[in-house]
């Protein structure tokens, strides 16, 4: 079965921002039977739309009998400042939404039963989207993931009563949500990030706690609890009578479940040894095994079924992901890492690196990296905040180079390495991309094919 033709026959929607989320949006409406109007702002943008959604290509000089604006993730509604056509939705009391906000409403007005799994955190949330799609899959219970780390929501396929939709919130989809309210809801983490969206710390936490919105008692809330604001999120949920169940990827006699020393277990006992699961490493990935393991069980899986699926978890692309090892110098691509946070999990599980790092600087910079910095034997800094991160590493006589790019980054970090019988090298860049790359996907691609030329280059050269 499909969504049903005339689902929103009578229904207009403006669509704003045409990369994959506005796109597939608008092509999904259409298949239900409403009209809509599309724009993007970038020329190359409209230009690459399907055929089909060139007839409805129009600005939008006001926003009269629009049932609402579908506003791509990376436009800003609010902060730091709105985009034009979101502060005409509010001045016409037009509400905003995310894609995935659409796609609940599709699902509840087709009268499908089928369950939603919410997940967001700072860092992991795209790790656990997964894995918990994979244990699922495994387990032979249907079930499909997407949102924030693609693919779209609203690319999603139609599920029925016994689907399960797995979908990955960042705080900008969290924020245009409405009536979505998810069967289970899981928060990893909160470390401070996106500021320049929500003005300060307290405008990302509330953006986070929106997940929780609508919850009942015939729901649950999985929450990891090694921070002070998950700690006091998970207190206001308490009181207001939510099931939670608390998550740590360490030892903590107030978690449900629990990782110590490898062993993953909850107060039934182990569940699971972290150590067979070898695309799973670190503390972090430990809380990213203990949530899902945690949302696994309460949508009916086994737990022998989950323990043999943590094994056979393939991991998440450029999410400390192995490239290539290069006369006993491994490559690790973890491009994913756009924050000091996420950096910090991937320096806790390796001793001597060189370390590529770089792009444009969160607020913080690097300068919560400072525990870590033992470790780095050298750094190779690329990008436009490049010069910010040297003054961090100066203060802490930690040794570096400027290099600006990967292509000069790679082949120098190889040659520092060997000399200096170093085993890893890392790109954990704790910065966006968005200087040099379209994306981290972008950027990990290109660190990925750099290694290879490397390791082609190498092999010749033992040959000759």
């Amino acid at each position: 079965m499909d969504f049903p033709k005339d689902l929103f026959k009578n229904n207009h929607y403006a669509i704003l921002g045409l990369g994959k989320n506005g796109i597939a949006a608008s092509q999904r409406l259409l298949q239900m039977g409403a009209t809509i109007q599309v724009w993007d702002d970038q020329p190359k943008a409209r230009q690459q739309i399907p055929e089909k959604l060139k007839p409805h290509l129009a600005p939008f000089k006001n926003l009269e009998n629009f049932n609402a604006l579908i506003l791509s993730p990376g436009i800003p509604h609010f902060l730091p400042k709105p985009h034009p056509v979101a502060e005409l939705a509010r001045l016409n009391s037009i509400p905003i939404f995310s894609d995935a906000e659409i796609l609940y409403q599709a699902i509840k007005k087709s009268g499908s039963r089928a369950r939603f799994v919410a997940i967001t955190g700072t860092n992991g949330k795209s790790t656990t989207t997964v894995l918990l799609n994979h244990i699922l899959t495994e387990a032979k219970i249907t079930s499909v993931a997407g949102g924030n780390l693609g693919p779209a929501s609203l690319s999603l396929p139609y599920l029925e009563d016994d689907g399960v939709y797995i979908l990955e919130m960042s705080s900008y989809m969290l924020e245009r949500l409405s009536s979505f309210k998810a069967d289970i809801a899981c928060l990893l983490n909160i470390t401070p990030d996106h500021i320049e969206r929500h003005g300060d710390m307290k405008g990302y936490v509330q953006a986070k706690y929106h997940i929780f919105d609508h919850q009942n008692q015939q729901d649950m809330a999985v929450i990891g609890i090694e921070d002070d604001y998950c700690k006091s999120i998970t207190k206001r949920l308490v009181q207001n009578d939510i099931p939670v169940k608390k998550i740590s990827g360490k030892k903590d006699i107030n978690a449900d479940f629990w990782v110590d020393q490898h062993l993953l277990q909850d107060k039934k006992g182990i569940i699971a040894d972290l150590n067979q699961a070898s695309l799973l490493p670190g503390q972090h990935n430990a809380q990213n095994a203990a949530a899902a393991t945690a949302m696994a069980l309460a949508l009916g899986v086994a737990r022998q079924q989950i323990a043999e699926s943590l094994n056979s978890f393939n991991g998440l692309a450029h999410r400390q992901r192995p490239v290539a090892t290069i006369n006993s110098v491994t490559f690790i691509n973890d491009s994913k890492a756009t924050n000091a946070d996420a950096t910090s999990k991937a320096l806790t599980c390796y001793n001597k690196i060189v370390w590529i790092a770089g792009g444009l600087a969160k607020a913080k910079g690097i300068d919560d990296l400072a525990p870590y910095f033992s470790k780095i034997k050298f750094a190779l800094l690329i990008g436009k905040d490049a010069p910010l991160l040297a003054k961090t590493l100066d203060r802490y006589h930690v040794h570096y180079q400027i290099v600006h790019t990967l292509d000069q980054a790679v082949p120098l970090a190889f040659a520092f390495a060997k000399q200096h019988h170093i085993h890893t090298v890392i790109l954990s860049p704790a910065c966006a991309s968005f200087d040099q790359f379209d994306n981290f996907e972008e950027r990990g691609n290109v660190f990925i094919q750099l290694v290879k030329q490397l390791e082609t280059s190498f092999r010749q050269t033992l040959n000759d």
